[in-house]
């Protein structure tokens, strides 16, 4: 019975440790679950006051690696490798070259069916048509830029106001 203990404990802090590289939680997990199997184990395997020492020293432990685990391992090479540098208030959803294009007009390179092509200052861009189709050589005007996905509407020209008495 004390190799099942062994095995278990061993089992259970490989299994937690693993979960750093196999990320979901379902390893650390099963390895909670050995560790609390590894002290029901000691229980049966042990005398009561030998089975509540190392139930004691397994929570303790366990405690402190938590513990040296987060204040430690972000500042080791493979932590920092792990973990962002940065936290998100420097995270952009939208690249500032493409908010420039806002409201900027240009010319649809291709049929735009609705993503394509169109130039704004002598530079092709991506972009998605909002609303129909809008047919190659067509005024376009920047109406929405969403991250990478910039949206355009096709400039009518102004219709003439018709006379009534014509």
């Amino acid at each position: 019975m004390f190799q099942l203990y062994a095995i278990l404990i061993i089992a259970g802090l490989f299994l937690i440790g693993a979960e750093i590289f196999l990320p979901g939680g379902v390893i650390g997990l099963i390895g909670a679950m050995c560790l609390l199997a590894a002290i029901v184990v000691g229980f049966v395997t042990f005398p009561m006051d030998m089975a509540l020492l190392n139930t004691l020293a397994i929570i303790v432990l366990s405690g402190i690696c938590i513990v040296v685990w987060v204040k430690y391992f972000p500042r080791t090479r493979m932590g920092k490798s792990l973990t962002l540098a940065d936290d998100g208030k420097s995270f952009k959803s939208a690249s500032p070259e493409f908010m420039a294009l806002l409201g900027k007009e240009g010319v649809a390179m291709c049929v735009l069916r609705p993503a394509g092509i169109a130039k704004f200052d002598g530079k092709r861009v991506d972009v998605v048509a909002d609303g129909s189709w809008i047919e190659s050589g067509k005024p376009v005007r920047v109406t929405q830029v969403e991250g990478v996905r910039i949206l355009v509407k096709e400039i009518l020209p102004p219709t003439a106001a018709k006379d009534p008495g014509a």
